[in-house]
């Protein structure tokens, strides 16, 4: 059997909050506990609302924070690399193989330096080409972003949001990464915009065989571009399973209200709307038991006093749910 392309196994992240005297009171659980698995060439959506962990998952993993906990291998040419335990030289390396593409593409983008710059930065830290040859890779790198070539003589602030966001995925294409992590890339983006870089992020994915961690609030979207859906709340994977299962047939009342919130197409359509009540509670001080049991319309007795961990729903899908796992035997 063929090896994940990215193994991630109970990451934690935790951040200690401290009082007005310095001392630590407590711990914000930003990430509990979260594993899954990607693919060769595969898209796993990571969905959820603001504040459920999905994107600390990510800057996680790309070691723009430490982990509290946890294993993540990634396979690459040189054999397995556990990527929540390299330094220095190896994990310059490692960013050759994992790149990430970030919400706000104007404020991830040197405002300093030209498109042509910012793109040939990452070649040169990386010695992927001479600086004659440089010219010519950017010039490609912009192609294979939708953009002109003569736009490397631009500055970010000369373009619009989507035109931003393809120099950011061009910046990423650079070092020739097997996984690209995707934080929110269109969330900022008009819904025709969005629709031009989920396709082109596709299509880069077809053509190059990538794989994609693709973080998202919006269902719609993770939806569309995803081969399997996880769905986050307060720092846990509640849900997880290839997207048609997960999205035609959710098991978690936390996947059902996401679903239902989607907007249809159709105006005549009838809403079949799942409200949740209140806010997502506070990672610093989360209920007992099931996390989104105070919300839940479904909830029993018991999901306000043991967290259900992920059970087998059939196949590949897996859910965290008293409610949920009442219908399957134990494992």
């Amino acid at each position: 059997m063929t090896a994940p392309l990215l193994a991630v196994d109970d990451l934690a992240k935790h951040f200690p909050v401290k009082t007005g005297f310095g001392r630590a009171d407590t711990v914000l659980r930003a990430v509990d506990g979260v594993s899954f698995e990607i693919a060769r060439g595969e898209t796993l959506g990571l969905v959820g609302e603001s504040g459920s962990g999905k994107t600390t998952v990510g800057r996680t993993l790309i070691r723009l924070l430490d982990a509290t906990a946890g294993r993540a291998t990634l396979q690459t040419t040189d054999g397995p690399l556990a990527m929540l335990d390299v330094h220095g030289e190896a994990l310059r390396r490692m960013r050759r193989d994992v790149q990430m593409v970030f919400q706000d593409p104007y404020g991830s983008l040197n405002p300093r330096l030209t498109v042509g710059g910012i793109l040939a930065e990452p070649l040169e830290i990386h010695s992927l080409c001479s600086r004659d040859e440089t010219p010519a890779r950017v010039a490609e790198l912009l192609d294979r972003a939708g953009l002109d070539a003569s736009y490397a003589d631009s500055y970010p602030h000369e373009f619009s949001g989507g035109q931003r966001q393809r120099v950011g995925i061009a910046r990423a294409l650079a070092v020739e990464p097997s996984l690209i992590i995707a934080d929110e890339p269109v969330s900022a983006l008009d819904v025709s915009v969005q629709a031009q870089i989920i396709n082109l992020m596709a299509e880069l994915q077809e053509r190059l065989g990538l794989s994609y961690l693709f973080i998202s609030h919006d269902l719609s979207v993770v939806r569309h571009i995803s081969d399997r859906i996880a769905v986050m709340y307060l720092g846990r994977i509640v849900e997880i399973g290839p997207r048609d299962a997960v999205c035609q047939e959710p098991r978690h009342p936390y996947t059902r209200s996401l679903l239902s919130a989607v907007p249809s197409p159709d105006p005549t359509a009838r809403s079949d709307r799942v409200p949740l009540t209140g806010d997502m509670p506070d990672a610093a001080d989360a209920p007992t038991g099931c996390p989104f049991h105070p919300r839940c319309p479904e909830v029993l007795p018991e999901c306000a006093v043991t967290q259900q961990a992920l059970w087998p729903a059939g196949g590949p899908h897996a859910v965290a749910c008293h409610v949920a796992t009442d219908a399957y035997d134990t494992p």
